[in-house]
């Protein structure tokens, strides 16, 4: 059995020969807080506010990493999350070659620390100035959240497990950044939704029906009308 050493490519170099990065994992955790779409951060060494982020341990596994990352920088526990993209500017990092690989949450409020550090997103951009390129892993987890919203109804639950379409809606308008008619948000909504049976009474007008999540997703349509 050949040694890594031993083994070499058609340069004649062997894995030892390059150059090896240190790989970091960053995770942008969204929100929605109130009207606002708003991302998790914490304090950074360089005096500016940073997303949650940690350098791979030996023989860890990317997932693992962005979960201890969560645990440890966030107080997060068993929270979901994927994988967005390698960002890979050999610049990115003053302390020397770093890539990030980033990942994307959203996560209800309820389900954050209520001494959460959150800052608002606007459109798509944050609205502080973060360490790294992280502002930049913000937008990109921005434009994830509304991909995702524009295929399946609420898929990260910041509504809730169950809602009327009202609350639905102002959850997707935070999402999308900007209003959303009514009517045509309820007739792209309804063939994905599951009525509970069960209403709920606020104020003196009529008792709103309570939804849940379909397993259908958004009809055609419902993408180009939400991203306006």
């Amino acid at each position: 059995m050949c040694s890594v050493a031993a083994s070499t490519d058609p340069e004649g170099k062997s894995l030892l020969d390059y150059p090896r990065p240190s790989v970091a994992v960053d995770v942008a955790v969204l929100t929605v807080d109130g009207a606002e779409l708003k991302v998790l951060v914490v304090p950074h060494r360089s005096g500016r506010l940073a997303l949650p982020g940690t350098f791979l341990h030996k023989d860890e596994r990317l997932r693992d990493a962005a979960e201890r990352c969560l645990r440890i920088k966030a107080g997060l526990a068993g929270a979901e999350f994927h994988q967005l993209a390698m960002f890979d500017d050999p610049a990115r990092d003053d302390r020397g070659w770093v890539l990030s690989m980033t990942h994307g949450a959203a996560l209800p409020r309820t389900a954050l620390p209520r001494d959460a550090l959150l800052i608002p997103v606007d459109g798509d951009r944050v609205t502080q100035d973060l360490a790294f390129d992280h502002a930049d892993v913000v937008t990109l987890a921005v434009a994830d959240l509304r991909e995702r919203y524009a295929r399946s109804v609420d898929p990260s639950g910041l509504a809730g497990d169950t809602f009327t379409v009202l609350e639905l809606r102002r959850v997707y308008e935070v999402v999308f950044g900007r209003p959303l008619p009514k009517d045509s948000f309820r007739r792209h909504m309804m063939p994905a939704l599951e009525h509970t049976g069960d209403l709920a009474v606020v104020g003196t007008g009529r008792p709103a029906e309570i939804y849940t999540r379909g397993p259908a997703p958004l009809p055609p349509g419902a993408a180009a009308f939400l991203a306006g």
